[in-house]
């Protein structure tokens, strides 16, 4: 048996070793899943690795952060939370990307120093950030001294490897997007005064055919490692429309990256190692930069290996193709899951500030709360498609879901009419028996089964990064419970029949229940307002896990530890409503007769 023991752990090793080759091809099905044994022999004991790493992109600091920006943290911070309440130890990165043309060239503009620059805009993402709840743990700056270092670094892993070589560069160049385009990308426009010019044609930004000579990666050979990674992971992009998007890029030719710029050109960036008339182009800085996180190069492995991403689609071909590739020819492991979004447009429209429809977040905040506009975002956000912002339509819906259906039924059954004593009151099971022959009604059963359910309903939303179908879930059984509660009108019934007492409590008892598992899974979406209804239905911090969604056990014969305990001060309303700052001017003016008769 020790022989073979051994045996086995030498063939998982061998394994381990193939499977973070740059050149391995993924295993059939059923190998992974006899190394997947061999793996629980090796070690006796198969556990979950409960380490979690979410990025978002670094944003690029030529200009304010807008509603995309905090879109993408909301996400984020939203799986981060998720994962700390399922037990998991996670690390969530996010900061600003420094370098590149477009900085050098906005920072000339403001007559500024390239850094000071780029700290002003930085600190403006960290208010953001600050004043939204996000609650990161590591923000970095490609400015900084560490990620200077991870990146040469890795730079000359690629060298030495024979994967980066001095050439010509000739092509196309948007500025803007900091982003080489091939012929088939570019197409004609005119610019404002009607010229001619050449545009990007998926983003629209102009370009300009460019000559130098520079530093190449070889991209062309890993072309075929890519499309295996992705036919072996179906999964690894999400959703499903941007993996097959992805896929189709991949049908046609990779041409070899420019992976530099002649530092005549571009002064702000990292020099290229051993060439100091070079400088690194921006993408590869800067994608680094969730090594430089993990702790590259010396103490990467940990979180490396359990590394997802939150990207925009406007950037999921250097996420998905160039960033890929950079990785297999470094010799490291690929992202988990790349996690895609789409955008926020404005009343039909994209966000630009020649339009004036820029969202500044930080105000949408203040006027909507902190809570309400991340509950907005991840509630209305939809990944695969574009979404349209309004101040009308964040106000509807908070006021909808959050302060009448929330809200009032936290009021409900904590208001001292119906539950004088302030208490978690008790259960009775002959009103409302596990099978039916009470006083509750099939609707009520149903609802049971809902909320029952809703726990690992909403897992699988957030695990896939659906957020707004884990709200929709959450939402319907808030209406349902409010349905339970109107159907009984607990208000009329009568308290000196112990009866009606029972069941007057039972439904009390029931209610603050659903409330409890609707508290506790909407925390990574709305921390302030969850410990605000979970303080007040006196559940304590430490009993707001994932492990504690077990829904009502007094109705599977089980003790409740919150039955007859005092509820949470009265702070008022959960979610105040929201009044539009034109209500005024549309209520009809009382005539003169109306206003004689006050």
């Amino acid at each position: 048996m020790r022989t073979l023991l051994l045996s086995c752990v030498r063939s998982y090793k061998a394994f381990h070793r193939l499977q973070h080759s740059p050149c391995c091809f993924p295993l059939p099905a059923v190998t992974r899943k006899r190394f997947t044994v061999l793996r629980c022999m090796s070690t006796h004991v198969c556990k979950e690795d409960t380490s979690y790493y979410i990025t978002t992109p670094i944003f690029y600091v030529n200009a304010s952060p807008h509603l995309g920006h905090l879109y993408s943290a909301a996400i984020a911070d939203c799986l981060h939370r998720y994962k700390l309440l399922k037990g998991f130890n996670s690390k969530f990165a996010t900061g600003t990307d420094e370098h590149g043309l477009k900085i050098q060239q906005a920072a000339e503009a403001a007559g500024k120093d390239p850094l000071q620059f780029c700290t002003d805009v930085s600190l403006r993402f960290k208010h953001l950030f600050s004043s939204c709840n996000i609650s990161y743990t590591d923000y970095i700056r490609t400015t900084e001294l560490r990620h200077r270092e991870a990146v040469e670094h890795f730079w000359s892993v690629l060298w030495n490897k024979g994967l980066i070589y001095k050439g010509s560069y000739e092509g196309w160049y948007s500025t803007q997007d900091e982003s080489f385009l091939t012929p088939s990308q570019v197409g004609d426009a005119f610019d404002s005064s009607g010229k001619e010019i050449k545009v990007s044609l998926e983003s629209g930004h102009k370009v300009d055919w460019m000559m130098e000579e520079n530093y190449m990666f070889r991209l062309s050979a890993f072309q075929s490692q890519l499309l295996d990674w992705l036919r072996g992971n179906p999964r690894a992009i999400q959703p499903e429309r941007f993996y097959h998007a992805v896929l189709q890029w991949l049908q046609s030719d990779l041409p070899d990256l420019s992976v530099s710029r002649q530092r005549n050109r571009l002064q702000w960036g990292i020099p290229v190692p051993g060439d100091l008339e070079q400088t690194i182009y921006v993408w590869l800085d800067a994608l680094v930069n969730y090594l430089t996180v993990a702790g590259y190069p010396e103490t990467h492995d940990k979180w490396w290996s359990v590394a997802h991403h939150v990207v925009g689609k406007d950037i999921l071909k250097f996420h998905a193709i160039y960033w890929p590739s950079f990785l297999l020819g470094a010799g490291l492991p690929l992202p988990k899951t790349i996690y895609v979004h789409s955008h926020w447009t404005v009343r039909g429209k994209k966000m630009s500030k020649s339009l004036g429809n820029v969202v500044d977040p930080i105000e949408c905040s203040q006027m909507f709360t902190t809570d309400g506009m991340r509950y907005f975002l991840l509630r209305q956000g939809v990944p695969d498609a574009d979404c349209d912002y309004t101040d009308d339509k964040v106000r509807k819906l908070l006021n909808a879901e959050l302060a009448d259906s929330l809200g009032g039924l936290l009021n409900r059954c904590t208001a001292p009419a119906l539950n004088p004593g302030q208490a978690y009151p008790s259960f009775c099971s002959q009103s409302f028996p596990r099978d039916q022959g009470g006083r509750a009604v099939a609707e009520d059963y149903h609802m049971l089964d809902a909320v029952k359910n809703l726990p690992s309903v909403v897992e699988e939303h957030y695990e896939s990064m659906h957020v707004y179908k884990a709200l929709e879930a959450i939402i319907a059984c808030v209406r349902q419970t409010n349905g339970f509660v109107q159907r009984h009108k607990p208000w009329n019934l009568d308290r000196g029949k112990s009866k009606d007492q029972q069941w007057l409590e039972t439904v009390i008892h029931v209610t603050l229940e659903c409330l409890r598992i609707y508290g506790t899974l909407l925390q990574p979406v709305v921390p302030e307002i969850s410990n605000k209804l979970l303080s007040r239905i006196g559940v304590q911090p430490g009993e707001r896990s994932w492990g504690n969604t077990d829904f009502l056990p007094k109705f599977q014969g089980k003790d409740c530890p919150f039955e007859g305990r005092a509820l949470g001060s009265d702070f008022g309303v959960l979610f105040s409503r929201l009044e539009s700052p034109n209500a005024d001017k549309q209520k009809p003016k009382p005539t003169k007769k109306a206003a004689r008769s006050k």
